[in-house]
């Protein structure tokens, strides 16, 4: 027996060695895997994770660049900036955002609106780093959350720049406004290659020249070194790159033009473009209605943006480059010296118009009951008389008629710098086989070539279009490319460039015929058409009225507008240009529904042109404009 446990005793020891053997190999092993891991880290990774731990305490913070002015051609600032405080939330470090609002209430008010807009934000926004709950924060709010930021982890208080537009809706379709970067947005800017010029910036223009000339306004992105805790918040600034303001634009733009025009059409629906005829600046350019663009430097709110969209007077729509509208009988002194140079008519050529021109069994009726009487060119265009543009348009054709429009602009996009402008339709029977599809459809029947006389049929232009045609009728032939930036400035190396003015093309035109014509429109505002509303003037000045049907009447049924649904009355139009030497504005206006266009259109026009020439005020506009106030505190009716 003792043997046998001495035999055991020997065995378990021979074992216990074995294992304690094993287990100094592994803890040798390790303690090399440990060094080895301790050499790889601390000697030979030394620099990487140096760098990577200086990256965890420094942040690199972008500095946004103040915005560029827009200012008009007086220096009247249009759009400008002013600094505030935003709250704001970072949604990866906040564990409940409601409660979390909730909280803040104590501290801030945070209204139902804000909310709204917020969580709108955070469903259209992805990878935002943080979203405003509350702007413009107020000194009093601003003091209180900074005493208990502390409670509020993810929350922090930010200092931004905000656009204003201190006119707020006047000339909102020629600015535009700022919008949050979307995903659009980033895609744009990525595939520009400019989206790190982008970062820390979450607003971008859009629309009007905000949008266009997003590249100018902005500026370039500056760069701090920051050294923040282990919450993330910054101790101190180790260095900065300063940003770079962006460029202020001015613009051809007389802003007590446009707000003289804006007044002159109160509520009602429309659009006017004034450009001057020697340079093809635009001097005003009218929407109605339109909307006010500081509503969207905060972030839309829902209940606004949805009252925008679904208003039936769509706000949003810029009526002067994409409203489409028949001219009327403002197509007649084009047709007009398209007769003269073609030698279809004479001045002394004449007709007798009995009210109504029979042609293919179907009586085109005169707006004058009983006609006009003799008529002959000059009559005709004072007078408006439709039985003479019936005659003439079957006897030039719809091929004539298109040859010599077209080069006027009408059917045509003019280049103008904003975005969404629409070419409109000039009728002819090639736009009438790409138009239709069915062969029955595209046929072109010569009936259709009498309405085109009167501005009525196919006929489809923007008021710009009718502005541009005005202009180069009142320069003789020269078109010009309609611009709305005169020069652009470098606040920082004061240079200054000029956007020139661009000729398009010319026509050539007979001086005598080109003179007739103007003296013709002379004669509407004299003892015409318009004299009601040019009464007094003590400018000489060119007009034609025009009145656009919105809905077909029947051939034997009166139209009698009482009887109509607002919207489904007739436009009021209007061209002009003055003075009739040397002109230096040129007009259209289209009031909608409004009428004859003597009615509307054309008091419109007067009060527009009283001001140009004259510097007569509307009484609407005896108060001061934003400028005045900040310099004072720092010391018939036939058409």
């Amino acid at each position: 027996m003792r043997g046998s446990e001495i035999r055991n005793s020997e065995q378990e020891l021979q074992q216990f060695q074995l294992r304690v053997g094993i287990a100094g190999v592994v803890v040798i092993a390790a303690f090399a895997l440990l060094g080895a891991r301790f050499l790889w880290l601390q000697v030979l990774q030394h620099d990487v994770y140096q760098a990577k731990a200086e990256d965890n305490r420094i942040s690199i913070v972008p500095v946004t660049p103040n915005r560029g002015l827009i200012v008009d051609r007086n220096g009247v600032v249009i759009a400008r900036n002013y600094s505030g405080y935003t709250l704001e939330i970072y949604p990866a470090r906040v564990k409940n955002i409601e409660r979390t609002i909730d909280e803040l209430t104590e501290y801030v008010d945070i209204t139902a609106r804000d909310r709204a807009r917020f969580r709108k934000l955070l469903a259209e926004t992805r990878n935002a780093e943080s979203l405003p709950v509350k702007n413009r924060l107020s000194d009093e709010e601003a003091a209180k959350f900074a005493a208990n930021r502390y409670r509020f982890e993810g929350v922090e208080i930010k200092a931004r720049l905000f656009r204003q537009y201190p006119f707020g809706d006047v000339a909102s379709h020629v600015t535009g406004y700022m919008g949050r970067i979307n995903q659009q947005d980033q895609q744009k800017l990525e595939d520009e290659g400019v989206a790190a010029n982008y970062r820390g910036t979450d607003y971008i223009g859009k629309g009007g020249v905000e949008a266009t000339y997003e590249a100018e306004l902005h500026g370039n992105t500056g760069f701090e070194q920051v050294e923040i805790d282990a919450a993330g918040r910054g101790i101190r600034t180790l260095s900065r790159t300063p940003s770079q303001a962006g460029n202020n634009l001015t613009l051809e733009l007389d802003m007590r033009l446009q707000q003289v025009a804006e007044i002159a059409f109160g509520e009602r629906r429309g659009a006017l473009v004034a450009i001057d005829p020697a340079s093809g600046g635009v001097l005003a350019l009218v929407s109605k209605p339109g909307f006010d663009p500081n509503l969207f430097v905060d972030g839309i709110d829902p209940q606004y943006w949805a009252e925008l969209n679904g208003s039936p007077d769509k706000p949003l729509n810029n009526r002067a480059i994409s409203g489409l509208y028949p001219p009327g009988s403002t197509i007649k002194p084009y047709l007009a010296l398209a007769a003269l140079e073609t030698g279809k008519r004479r001045p002394s050529s004449s007709i007798f118009d009995p009210g109504f021109f029979d042609f293919g069994g179907r009586r085109f009726r005169d707006d004058k009951k009983g006609g006009h009487g003799v008529v002959d060119l000059y009559k005709s265009i004072v007078e408006s008389c439709d039985t003479y543009y019936y005659h003439l348009a079957n006897d030039m054709g719809i091929d004539a008629i298109a040859r010599f429009l077209g080069p006027f602009g009408f059917g045509s996009k003019s280049g103008i710098d904003l975005a969404g402008e629409f070419a409109g339709v000039l009728p002819s029977p090639e736009w009438k086989i790409k138009r239709f599809k069915q062969p029955a459809q595209q046929k072109w029947f010569p009936g259709e070539t009498i309405s085109i006389g009167i501005g009525q049929g196919y006929h489809s232009y923007t008021p710009l279009q009718l502005a541009q045609a005005m202009a180069m009728l009142a320069t003789g032939g020269t078109m010009y490319k309609p611009r709305l930036i005169a020069h652009i400035d470098n606040p920082r190396t004061l240079e200054r460039r000029d956007v020139p003015s661009e000729v398009l093309h010319s026509i050539a035109l007979r001086r005598d015929n080109v003179e007739f014509i103007k003296r013709s429109m002379a004669g509407v505002n004299k003892e015409g058409t318009a004299q009601r509303a040019f009464a007094g003037a003590t400018y000489s000045a060119g007009g034609k009225t025009g009145t656009a049907q919105v809905i077909a009447i029947k051939q034997n049924e009166k139209y009698e507008e009482a009887k109509v649904a607002e919207r489904h009355r007739d436009h009021s139009l209007f061209i002009a240009f003055a003075p009739l030497e040397n002109p230096r504005i040129a007009l259209a206006i289209v009031v909608e529904n409004g009428g004859f266009g003597a009615r509307a259109a054309a008091p419109l026009a007067r009060t527009v042109l009283d001001y140009f020439m004259l510097g007569k005020v509307p009484a609407g506009m005896d108060q001061p404009t934003p400028e005045d106030e900040a310099a004072s505190g720092e010391e018939d009716e036939s058409d």
